[in-house]
Parts: C-alpha cells; sequence; structure tokens
C-alpha cells in the first residue's frame, strides 16, 4: 500500500487533503464529486489544481467540475477539471498528467481535440511539476502561452 504522506511534492501551493484508506488502496477526498477516489499520482496532480483554482482563483466550487464524459467524433473521452463562465459557456479545460508524464506535443494535442468540443477560453496543461497555460485566439486560430491563467472575476 503507498502511503499518502510519500506522494510527490508538487510545484503548487501546500494544501490541506483528506485522505483514508479502503482495502488495498490509499483514497483521497475530491471537494468537487464530494467521495473519497482512489490517489493516484495523476489524481495527486488533478487534487491540487482543483486547490489552485479554488484557493488561488477564486473560481466558485459550483463552476468547476472533475472527470466527466464528453463526446469527441462519437468516442467517450473524459477531461480532468472544466470551469465554467456564469453563463454555461467554458472558461478553462484542464489536462493532468502524472508527474511522471514528460508534457509533450501529444498532450498539446490531447487538450485541442478536447477543445473542439468545450470550445474553452483558457487551456491549462500539467503534470504539477511544469505547469502551461494558453488562452485561445480563435479569430487567429493560435494559442497564446500566458504565464499564468486569470482569476475569477464575477
Amino acid at each position: 500500500m503507498r502511503n499518502f504522506t510519500a506522494m510527490q511534492p508538487l510545484e503548487f501551493n501546500s494544501y490541506s487533503f483528506r485522505f483514508k484508506s479502503n482495502e488495498n488502496n490509499r483514497l483521497i477526498f475530491d471537494e468537487i464529486r464530494k467521495k473519497f477516489v482512489v490517489l493516484t499520482p495523476e489524481e495527486w496532480v488533478r487534487q491540487h489544481v482543483v486547490q489552485f483554482l479554488l484557493s488561488e482563483k477564486n473560481y466558485p466550487k459550483s463552476h468547476v467540475n472533475v472527470e466527466k464524459q464528453l463526446l469527441l467524433n462519437g468516442t467517450k473521452k473524459r477531461y480532468d477539471v472544466l470551469v465554467f463562465n456564469p453563463d454555461g459557456s467554458i472558461h478553462l479545460i484542464v489536462e493532468c498528467k502524472a508527474p511522471s508524464v514528460r508534457i509533450g506535443q501529444d498532450t498539446f494535442d490531447q487538450i485541442a481535440r478536447y477543445n473542439l468540443v468545450t470550445n474553452a477560453t483558457y487551456l491549462m496543461v500539467t503534470n504539477g511539476l511544469t505547469h502551461y497555460f494558453c488562452q485561445l485566439d480563435y479569430q487567429q486560430e493560435r494559442y497564446v502561452f500566458l504565464r499564468d491563467i486569470p482569476a475569477y472575476t464575477a
């Protein structure tokens, strides 16, 4: 059984998480899904992203969605994190990878495919150690890389 205290430190601020054990798994509480989920390296990153969005960027919890299905060219896919605007349009889509996974062109291609469905204004790709933030320029059909994503404004 993997001890949660041994999870790799990430390039995020330190957040408080709830953990528990279940059979041979260590679980972490997801406050968006309101349930304990298996603590994998990717989930560790995903939960840090959620806390980053809620604590640092002040996005309302009600605007954040985690691990839901989307239909892409008839194929079922799952996004990691989505943030909605108050009008229901999509503000941000986040693709999370385990810290051991290098962020490469394939990761950007994956989130770009998801964004064909979501039409988000911002994209975030992270493995917990390296973060990339982009704003979509739909007029010029290109990514504009940013230093950070904007905080929530009502």
